[in-house]
């Protein structure tokens, strides 16, 4: 704006021509007219930058962010996951991380799916504590789309994390799992963090105080761990499963998998735990494989046979000399 008006002031009253005024501010005779013109520069021209790298992918790209549109919300793709499947479906058209975070940023604008996290380091001592959640997920089971839950359990000092799906959130799954979860890890966390969940908790008094189910305190007396539970309604106490679930979701559970029946789906979880195992936390220096290694020798040992899963139950025969478990009658 200043050298506008410089030349400006310059035509009028000093050189008096476009080629004195170019000469004397080394500018071409083009913008002295320009300036002679008007006094506001013209808005500057930015040429549409090509994408020779992007161009032959940004088709494909563009269908899994449309694609994203009719998935489960916590099952959409991620910049990184869609530069994964780049490599992996278009490996003969190499593309930068870098290059297709960008785009991602830009596309996801338009479509209205860009969010935000955030997330605060903790640190924690070998073998403590570990968190336990279940979270939803979809997969095409037996040709059908099925929302099934997913037990999870993730290490606080080493990160890694073990996953499980059911059809059902039952205490009887609720005990499995933990027993599957304590043969992946190799030992026993001495604590176990949960929300309020009814497999555990039978009723919350006061404070930190809580009426367990006897079925929940016979099983943790049987592999000698020691639980915590959260506030009602504060999933940021146990922020790091709640992470992890989400985590694990957008990365080994997009797109949607499809498996022939629950113990396929099941055998695709433990694959992404063990590839996992492999990825170093932002902020630490090992891999969660190899800080898992570490961790192992501070847990409990693990018992030297299971809990009995089974479930009891009572139920009365009725008239027509059938009994109901649960949702079905026999």
């Amino acid at each position: 704006m200043e050298l506008f008006e410089q030349m400006r002031r310059e035509y009028e009253h000093g050189e008096g021509t476009i080629n004195g005024v170019a000469r004397k501010f080394g500018v071409h005779r083009r913008m002295v007219r320009q300036a002679v013109a008007s006094a506001v520069p013209p808005a500057r021209k930015r040429p549409a930058r090509q994408r020779p790298t992007l161009g032959p992918v940004a088709a494909f790209i563009d269908e899994i962010l449309e694609a994203d549109r009719h998935a489960p919300r916590k099952q959409r793709h991620t910049a990184h996951r869609i530069w994964r499947r780049v490599q992996q479906e278009k490996p003969e058209w190499p593309v930068g991380e870098s290059t297709v975070r960008r785009y991602v940023r830009q596309r996801k604008g338009d479509l209205g799916l860009v969010t935000r996290d955030t997330f605060i380091p903790q640190s924690y001592a070998w073998g403590i504590e570990a968190q336990v959640d279940w979270y939803e997920a979809w997969a095409e089971v037996e040709g059908e789309r099925t929302k099934v839950c997913v037990f999870c359990m993730r290490s606080m000092a080493s990160g890694a994390a073990f996953h499980r799906a059911y059809r059902h959130a039952t205490q009887q799954a609720f005990l499995e799992a933990h027993e599957e979860a304590f043969a992946y890890f190799g030992g026993v966390f001495r604590q176990l963090r949960y929300d309020n969940l009814k497999s555990a908790v039978q009723k919350i008094l006061r404070g930190r105080q809580r009426e367990e189910t006897a079925r929940f305190v016979a099983f943790r007396s049987h592999w000698g761990f020691e639980s915590e539970f959260c506030n009602p309604a504060r999933g940021n106490e146990k922020g790091g499963v709640e992470g992890e679930g989400g985590w694990f979701r957008r990365n080994h559970l997009v797109p949607v998998p499809v498996a022939p029946d629950l113990a396929q789906v099941n055998a695709l979880l433990v694959a992404g735990c063990r590839e996992d195992e492999q990825r170093v936390i932002a902020g630490r220096t090992h891999t969660v494989g190899a800080a898992m290694v570490l961790e192992r020798e501070h847990l409990l040992p693990l018992a030297h046979e299971g809990f009995d899963l089974a479930a009891v139950s009572f139920p009365m025969v009725n008239s027509s000399g059938c009994v109901k478990v649960r949702t079905n009658w026999y």
